[in-house]
């Protein structure tokens, strides 16, 4: 919302700059610096929002306080790792809801990673295909965000903002999205 709010200063201010300029050229006025100097913080201020929304994306930004329960948990064939999908609520009554998968891997400390996050869909289920490979569906009437994973290299995020991430760039070898 902040940078919603920035932006629509900052081209508020941009076209206040323009006609500024034009008039201080055409009646031969001094040329507006303050003005100038505000717009271009303004818009180095946005320009850093967008990179940092972008390229520093991690699912620390996933809203916990009202998670609900989803299907798991589901055991690997091997019982090394552990599959939980979980419900993220948001925009109230007219919103929708998020499903992410987060994996257990149990001979290494419990440690835990997302490797799926998308819009959810009527049909969640999770399917292991073998010790390393997991059949997330997630499909509904009219489309379907259903993949098959490989839980030590490969993650989904269905807006591609993970793919993207350079914080996360170590944590998988494979990012798909829609």
């Amino acid at each position: 919302m902040f940078a919603i709010l920035i932006s629509f200063i900052t081209v508020i201010l941009f076209f206040i700059l323009v006609v500024r300029v034009i008039i201080s050229f055409i009646k031969k006025k001094q040329f507006p610096k303050k003005l100038m100097l505000v717009t271009l913080v303004g818009m180095v201020l946005v320009s850093t929002i967008y990179i940092y929304e972008v390229y520093f994306f991690t699912f620390d930004e996933i809203d916990r306080e009202f998670i609900q329960n989803g299907p798991g948990p589901v055991l690997s064939p091997t019982g090394e790792y552990t599959a939980n999908a979980y419900y993220e609520p948001y925009g109230g009554a007219a919103g929708g809801v998020n499903v992410w998968v987060e994996i257990t891997r149990h001979d290494d400390n419990d440690s835990k990673k997302i490797i799926y996050y998308s819009d959810a869909n009527d049909n969640m289920l999770i399917d292991w295909v073998d010790e390393k490979r997991i059949f997330i569906t997630n499909a509904g009437p009219n489309r379907s965000n259903s993949i098959k994973l490989n839980v030590e290299h490969e993650i989904y995020h269905d807006r591609g903002l993970a793919c993207r991430s350079w914080l996360m760039k170590d944590e998988y070898e494979t990012c798909y999205r829609k």
